[in-house]
């Protein structure tokens, strides 16, 4: 019989998943004539009569000795070169390239457990008895070099350009500051518009990219951002791809608490700054102030020994703006920014929205390269063919080069505000870094996932070691399950939810609606963000809201009629904004429309217990208070608090309040009357205080503060 496994051993370890009658057949072929399974002939006849008897022990395993032999039949003994080397954390793809095998042999040794090329495999003990299924041995090693990995097909930018392609190219500056200090009237006063009056609340709520012909002839490519709280992401991202900082400081309110954000940004991003300091003709304006105010926030202004240019102007009445342009120019001309046009383009995203007619738009400043008519574009996970190009004044303009804004349509997805775009040969190219792209994505998204897998096993292996070691030193050596079965699904009596969903018109807007949604952490109401997105409220929002009873926050987006008609049909609430601070607000009034009542003691009056009397009732003597009023007035039907030491000894009604001899129903302050409280078994001492006071049903009012 050993004869016989020695022969057979490597073919029926490689089909030892098959029945015993199949895997024979494999290694045998059958005779024609006779229709009967025989061995080939290079191996003795005499074995081949083992065979028949061998499968009939399979079937059959009657005897100990019959069943250890077909033991060692379907288990054949290890080799001493089947050892193979694994490693932590190994993917799926990768133990197949080990057992020389496809990744449908390695999922059915894991039984179907682990599917899938890119699974990584982090349970050590489910990998041993997987390979051991292989009739194979595992020794864990170091992760061994990349040298063997598939080729990396991302694309990433270019090195750095030499010296003679870099041409000179318009100065990036951003214009930063407190809310209401006049960025944006300072860029319509340059730019000869009046984008101010357009803005709902009077605040910037979006970041935008102009492009400024000064008087000088030079060109500049401005960024205004807004000054809100809210709006924090958005003005790092512009101090973070600019050249030059022009920092708004209103000469009233002199330095702000965004002022010093924009501060800390601009020295964070490394960026030369420029200081207008607006509304010189405001009332109230005190311009010796506003620089004392920046040299303590960290600015040396030149006027007071420092190297930080400071320029009083009124960006209303346009005063002094031929200053301001000319330090600026002066500015860019010694920073001396150039760039490479030549090659593929390279820019960063400022803004992305979602628009009716013409789809997913994105604004860019390209940095290298100049951007044409059907380039093909890659960002992040998604990818564009360029259809038309426009410039901030909505004219439509066949290429754009660096250093100069754009709007750009032809997306596949929505890009995100301050993500890298890179330009790309030909759609394979784009199709193939797509692809790289997101199998990192989900290596990475497995790997945390790996992480919380662990953490969780480790968890539950460590409860249960507990239980198990409680349970030992009772004298039970079995963890049986503690009461009856739990439910699948089961219903928590939980705090009250507000389910939202948020729809905004640009994904800066977005991100900052998000940011301050994260800030809310109150228990007595849950906030539940549903579903968010760029763009207009589409028929699957208002199923997503009616589904799970959410209200719809359109933030400077409209909702189709057919659309309106449909919210009302399923009781659907939508709710539109255009100011961030309303829809925070409005926010706050749902939470605390959905916060439990809460009972309040609002205190009438106060009485200082002087003397106890008793007075006989029938056959008993009931102790009675003498009091005087200290505080307030005392009711007969209130409830009242018998204090001594700063402890509470009862609480309940009064069965009788007397002045003089006449049963009375209020004691003003200052007069004297004996309380008789309801419960007869109280004894009072000098000293005492009785509290007069009611309850009352309160509604709640939430604390969720998110910064402004």
């Amino acid at each position: 019989m050993s004869k016989l496994v020695k022969l057979f051993s490597q073919t029926l370890r490689d089909t030892r998943f098959l029945p015993i009658s199949q895997r024979f057949s494999d290694c045998c072929r059958k005779n024609s004539r006779s229709n009967k399974l025989v061995l080939p002939a290079i191996y003795n006849k005499t074995l081949s009569a083992n065979i028949h008897t061998t499968c009939v022990f399979h079937k059959r395993r009657k005897t100990a000795d019959e069943r250890k032999k077909s033991f060692i039949l379907e288990y054949p003994p290890k080799a001493k070169g089947d050892l193979v080397d694994v490693w932590k954390n190994i993917t799926v793809s990768e133990l197949a390239q080990i057992l020389q095998k496809d990744i449908n042999y390695v999922e059915d040794i894991f039984l179907n457990k682990i599917r899938g090329g890119n699974t990584i495999i982090t349970n050590e003990k489910d990998l041993r008895d997987a390979i051991k299924r292989s009739g194979r041995r595992m020794r864990i090693i170091v992760r061994p070099a990349n040298e063997d990995e598939v080729e990396d097909k991302d694309v990433y930018p270019r090195p750095a350009a030499k010296a003679n392609d870099l041409k000179p190219r318009p100065p990036v500056v951003t214009v930063m500051g407190h809310v209401d200090h006049g960025k944006t009237t300072l860029l319509d006063a340059l730019r000869k518009t009046n984008v101010v009056s357009q803005e709902f609340g009077g605040i910037t709520q979006h970041i935008g990219a102009f492009s400024v012909s000064l008087e000088n002839g030079k060109n500049v490519t401005f960024l205004d951002t807004p000054g809100h709280a809210a709006f924090t992401a958005m003005r790092e991202r512009g101090a973070s791809i600019t050249d030059i900082v022009v920092l708004v400081v209103a000469a009233d309110d002199g330095v702000m608490e965004q002022t010093l954000e924009s501060i800390r940004m601009a020295k964070q991003a490394n960026v030369p700054i420029l200081v207008a300091i607006n509304k010189i003709d405001a009332p109230n304006a005190d311009i010796d102030r506003t620089k004392r105010m920046l040299v303590e926030a960290g600015i040396q202004v030149e006027s007071m020994g420092g190297d930080i240019q400071a320029v009083p102007i009124s960006a209303l009445k346009q005063q002094n703006l031929d200053q301001l342009t000319e330090a600026l120019v002066i500015q860019a001309e010694l920073l001396n920014v150039m760039a490479d046009p030549t090659g593929l383009v390279e820019a960063v995203i400022v803004e992305s929205k979602v628009d009716i007619h013409r789809g997913k738009l994105c604004t860019v400043i390209v940095q290298r390269g100049i951007l044409k008519k059907g380039s093909i574009l890659l960002c992040g996970t998604t990818m564009a063919k360029v259809r038309t190009i426009k410039d901030a004044e909505g004219r439509i303009i066949s290429e754009v080069s660096p250093g100069y804004p754009a709007e750009l349509d032809g997306w596949k997805d929505l890009p995100s505000a301050g993500e890298v775009v890179l330009e790309v040969e030909n759609e394979k190219q784009a199709k193939s870094a797509l692809r790289a792209r997101e199998a990192k994505k989900q290596i990475e998204k497995q790997m945390q996932d790996a992480e919380i897998i662990s953490a969780k096993e480790q968890q539950h292996l460590r409860e249960y070691r507990e239980k198990l070691q409680h349970k030992r030193s009772l004298g039970r050596y079995k963890l049986k399950p503690e009461g009856p079965r739990k439910p699948e699904i089961e219903k928590v009596d939980g705090p009250p939810t507000l389910s939202v969903i948020v729809k905004c018109d640009v994904d800066g807007t977005l991100e900052a609606v998000l940011n301050i949604l994260d800030t809310y952490n109150e228990p007595g109401c849950e906030l539940d963000l549903v579903h968010y997105n760029v763009g207009a409220i589409t028929e699957s929002d208002i199923e997503l809201a009616k589904t799970f009873k959410s209200i719809i926050y359109a933030f400077n987006v409209k909702c189709p009629e057919r659309f309106e008609a449909l919210a009302a049909e399923n009781d659907v609430t939508i709710k539109h904004h255009n100011v961030i601070y309303k829809l925070v607000d409005d926010i706050k009034r749902e939470i605390n429309a959905r916060l439990p009542t809460m009972e309040v003691e609002e205190i009438i009056g106060e009485a200082a217990v002087l003397q106890q009397f008793n007075i006989s009732k029938g056959k008993k003597s009931v102790p009675v208070a003498g009091c005087r009023c200290t505080k307030g007035l005392l009711r007969r039907s209130a409830l009242y608090k018998l204090i001594r030491h700063n402890s509470v000894l009862h609480e309940g009604h009064l069965a009788s309040m007397r002045h003089l001899k006449d049963e009375v129903d209020v004691i003003k302050k200052d007069l004297e009357c004996g309380l008789q409280l309801a419960s007869k078994d109280i004894q009072f001492q000098p000293g005492d205080i009785l509290v007069c006071f009611e309850k009352k049903i309160q509604h709640q009012n939430t604390e969720w503060d998110p910064g402004f």
